[in-house]
């Protein structure tokens, strides 16, 4: 399967960066103007997360924005009327992260079909079995061209990590340790966790997210992986008041 976002990868052994936000968030009508902000400044591809009332995975800060997103009008019927036609500005790859079910409420096979109407590239669904993904949702994405991105913790075994990476596709995300988004989490104690993943013949990219804050994050990251997501540091900018140009600044510093 090929896709803007498995041909990033494929391209260039650069390391990618990319930032997460919460669609609707600050405001409803934010995420087409944070996306171009984010193409603008540099970034490699872009993760969108569509909120939800019960976000297991996100601690706080993230947990807070997709509450306000909800509250401002946001759900996945809006999002999509706002990414409707933006290909024809914004190039880099998209991903959509967020949980089953808002899909399914929304519909399985419609979720697919406005995916590919609006040109994104890969999910993560961090409560969707990859069992289940195989069973009843591979044949989907795959003819669809989608990437389903699988997630793995310092817990996960070799042997889980090995058919994850044989069922998934666009990149393996490394939860960086233990906790939610945006711990306080010191990312080289995870060095062994990192260094053995490295060591693995994966076929798929590897993507570190969860607790990813500054340069010097990334620059120990970059040992280890592909590429790298920041999201509650992210996300805290955004509430503190944006523009085109903060954005670019705060990539730029990452870089």
């Amino acid at each position: 399967m090929s896709n803007r976002l498995t041909d990033l990868f494929a391209q260039s052994d650069r390391f990618k960066l990319s930032l997460f936000f919460t669609a609707g968030y600050p405001r409803l009508v934010d995420t087409e103007r944070i996306l171009t902000a984010l193409e603008e400044g540099g970034v490699d591809f872009v993760e969108i997360g569509f909120p939800f009332s019960d976000p297991m995975a996100d601690g706080p800060v993230i947990q807070n924005s997709s509450q306000q997103a909800i509250a401002n009008g946001m759900a996945l019927k809006v999002l999509f009327g706002q990414l409707k036609g933006i290909r024809d500005r914004i190039r880099i790859p998209l991903v959509l992260m967020g949980y089953l079910n808002p899909v399914l409420q929304f519909g399985m096979q419609q979720f697919i079909a406005n995916c590919v109407t609006c040109g994104v590239d890969g999910l993560i669904l961090p409560d969707l079995p990859v069992e289940v993904y195989v069973d009843q949702y591979k044949a989907q994405f795959e003819a669809a061209g989608l990437a389903f991105i699988p997630l793995i913790t310092p817990q996960t075994s070799p042997e889980r990590i090995r058919f994850l990476d044989t069922h998934g596709s666009g990149f393996i995300y490394l939860v960086s340790g233990p906790g939610t988004t945006g711990g306080d989490k010191c990312l080289e104690q995870e060095a062994a966790y990192f260094e053995r993943v490295k060591a693995m013949p994966l076929r798929l990219p590897k993507v570190a997210g969860f607790g990813v804050r500054t340069k010097s994050d990334i620059e120990l990251l970059r040992q280890y992986v592909d590429g790298a997501i920041i999201g509650s540091a992210f996300v805290r900018h955004l509430e503190a008041g944006w523009s085109n140009a903060s954005v670019a600044h705060f990539v730029a510093a990452l870089k």
